[in-house]
This record gives structure tokens, sequence and C-alpha cells, in this order.
């Protein structure tokens, strides 16, 4: 029997992630040799306190605070710490000293990206990173390879988990946003700061990512139009579900044509309405969904859990033993194709649905003005639903009037809104949110 040879790996981070990691590839180094044609030796940890308090007991001795001597003697190297830094130097380190690397540092590669994906094809190395969207999801490598021969048209996701579970709480439950968020912070989805996810900055950096594969074009974070559910009213809730919608945090990227004729793609994260029948409507909790559309393969969904240690943890191993067959075999890495080079367009460009709610006065003609300002501005009304309130200490009447539009530019619409203010009858727009599957 032919001895296998033995790869060094250098794991950096010991969070909920990577001590997950550790556990498997110590406790499961028989099978993974065994599918990788090579012995994978966790040869260290590096860490910032080596005797901070852990979920997974491992052994003392793994443990170091030099992880710059660590990744210099490593064949692979896993990057769970986050952030920019130390991470991005200790992975150029690596990859400058043959080194290939898993990470999962989505803020990482959506700031600074193409300088690692230049670094590591210059290098001759794999540069790997499925865990950085959509947790355990299998969904770029099936962007990457399995859909390489079609053309993707438009990736809709649910990719934070965080405010999946705040929505869905809103919807099922009917409670306020802040009840929700706090629902998530007992339950350990948000963090004690959960501003990233709540304002649609983890969503951006995914979108990023799946921007750039998708379109073999790279993409940062300032190409993204980013709106987090800070704003997302129980108001907005109910009367999505009254008009047959659902509220979801999504993040997109599309090609679109735009007015000049030249062809484009929009990256942009927001609060979005489904209507209930969408497969992306069905998707609750904290779990996360990537729906993707190609001319070819027609329409596609990933699912499963976007977050957590032993799930996001399966998607490092992955790309580990991917990495490591490469070594074992030979051959060229999986380089990134960027040759599309498609410019990013702005939200202006977007032509979708609309959702507008506004506080109006309760008296005859004002449907009429409002529809006739829409009309002039060329934005078609699809739905128009009234609620009447009275106020208990005034006992002065009000209305509140939900309106779903047929497609529009992002331009008309915004133009209408900003007149239907004007209007005298109108005592506040409490809320616009775009539309899709519709």
């Amino acid at each position: 029997m032919t001895e296998l040879r033995t790869l060094k790996v250098a794991l950096l981070g010991c969070g909920n992630v990577g001590a997950q990691v550790a556990r498997i590839l110590i406790d499961d180094a028989e099978a993974l040799a065994a599918r990788t044609g090579a012995r994978l030796e966790l040869t260290g940890i590096a860490v910032r306190t080596i005797d901070a308090p852990r979920d997974v007991e491992l052994p003392r001795e793994l443990f170091t605070t030099d992880a710059e001597t660590l990744v210099k003697d490593a064949d692979l190297v896993i990057e769970l710490m986050g952030g920019i830094e130390p991470a991005r130097s200790l992975i150029l380190s690596a990859i400058q000293n043959g080194a290939s690397v898993v990470t999962g540092n989505k803020a990482l590669l959506a700031q600074d990206g193409p300088t690692l994906y230049e670094a590591a094809d210059k290098a001759g190395v794999q540069l790997s990173y499925e865990a950085a969207v959509a947790g355990a999801i299998p969904i770029l490598r099936p962007i990457r390879d399995s859909l390489s021969g079609d053309r993707i048209t438009r990736v809709l996701g649910i990719v934070n988990g965080t405010t999946n579970f705040i929505l869905d709480q809103m919807d099922t439950t009917g409670a306020q946003f802040a009840d929700a968020l706090a629902e998530a912070q007992r339950l350990g989805y948000a963090e004690a700061d959960p501003t990233a996810d709540v304002g649609g900055l983890d969503a951006a950096a995914k979108a990023t990512i799946l921007a750039s594969l998708s379109f073999h074009t790279r993409f940062d974070l300032e190409n993204v139009h980013c709106e987090g559910i800070t704003e997302v009213s129980a108001a907005d809730i109910a009367a999505a579900k009254d008009a047959g919608f659902v509220i979801k945090l999504l993040a997109i990227a599309e090609k679109l044509v735009a007015a000049d004729g030249s062809e484009g793609v929009s990256v942009r994260v927001h609060p979005t309405l489904l209507p209930r029948e969408h497969p992306l409507a069905a998707v609750h909790g904290a779990f996360n969904a990537v729906f993707v559309e190609a001319e070819n393969a027609g329409e596609l969904m990933f699912y499963g859990q976007g977050a957590g240690g032993t799930p996001t943890a399966s998607a490092v191993l992955g790309d580990l033993v991917s990495a490591a067959r490469r070594i074992v075999l030979g051959g060229p890495a999986q380089i990134e194709t960027t040759n599309g080079q498609v410019p990013a367009l702005p939200i202006d460009a977007v032509n979708t649905s609309y959702y507008i709610g506004l506080d109006v006065a309760d008296q005859p003609g004002v449907l009429a003005k409002i529809a006739q300002l829409f009309a002039e501005h060329g934005v078609s009304i699809e739905i128009m639903r009234q609620t009447i309130h009275r106020d208990a200490d005034s006992n002065v009447e009000s209305a509140e009037l939900r309106i779903v539009t047929h497609r529009a530019t992002e331009a008309a619409l915004a133009a209408t809104v900003q007149a239907v203010k004007s209007l005298d009858v109108i005592n506040s727009v409490t809320s616009v949110l775009r539309v899709e599957g519709v």
C-alpha cells in the first residue's frame, strides 16, 4: 500500500466555525485522507488568547499566537479570523509562500478581493471561499463550475439569517422590529451590535461575491446599493401580507439594459416584497436561500443553513479537500474568470414594481388626485387598498393607502413620490419598497 503524503494545514482563528473545523480535521482524519489522497495534518491554530474558553475541547499544544510563523510552513491555510487586518496580510503571506488558502471572510473579499485573486493567480495556488456566502449551502461552486457553460441573468438571495429571522418573526407573529431583534439576540441569531446585519452590510458583501462570480466581473462594495431593514414596520408587514406578499431582505444581482441601450449589472440589497407563492417566500427562520436564473438552466434554488459553526465548517472542509486534491494530483489552480468586464449600473437603472404606503386625508377626490399624478409620471397602479383610521384624541379620520405599481423605472418612481408628497391631502409617505417576482 502506497504511503500517503502529508499536507500541513494552518488554521487562523478558533471561533464558532474555526473550532468545528479543527474538530473535524482531528476526528475525521482518516476519512478526509481517503477522500483527499493525503493526510491533512493540523499543525497549529493561531488565536489571540490561548486560554480563552471554547465550546470544543482541542489539544492545547496546537494553539499559538504567532500566526506569521504558522503560515510560512503550511501547504494549506484556513483563514477564519474575520476582519480586514491582519487577515489580509496573512493570506497574502501564505499565498507568497506557495500555500493554497480557504477563507470565509466575505468582508475582506468584498473590499479587497481582486488583490487576493491576482496574488493567487500569479502564485498558481488555490483561493477558495465557499463559506463566505450562505454558510453550508453549496452556491459558489455551482455558479463557478456547474453553470460555467450557461449565461446567468439574475441572482436573488436571502443571504443573512439574522434579518430573515427578524422579518419572519414580524410576519408570523406580528411582532414589532425591536421585539423581533431582541428575540434574535436572545437565541444567538443576532450579535449584541447587529448593525452589519440589519443595516444590510453583511448581505452587501455577499452580493459582491455572487455578482462577481455570476457575471465574470470584479465588483466591490462601492457598486452595491444597500438598504437595511430598520425602517420596515409591523404595519408594512401586515399590509404586505394583506396584499399577498411577504417582505424579505434580498441581495440581487441582475443583468440589465440601461436607458442608452448599453448592458450592465445592477447589484443591490434592500427589503423586497415577494409574492407568497415565490420559492424564496417560504424561507423561514434563520435559513438562507439563493435563487438563480440562467438562460438555459432556467430557475434554480439553493436552500439550507446559512450560518452556524458546524454547517459553515462543512463548506470550509469542502474547499479544503478540493484544494488538497489539486495539490495531490497536480495541475493548474482554479482561477477567477473575470473576462466579462460588465459595468455596474446605478440603482436608477432598475426597472421593477413598487409598493408605496401613504397616510392621507380621508376626503373625497384624494384617490383621483393620487392616481392622476401616478399617470402623469408614467407609473401604472396595479393594486390600491385603503384603510380608514380615527384618531382617538382628535377624532379626526385619516386613511392608510397602500399602492403596488406595475413595473417602472427607479427614476420615474422617485419623481412620482416627490410629486405625491407635494399634495395637500398627503400627511406622509410611510414607506417605499421594491417588489420582485411579479
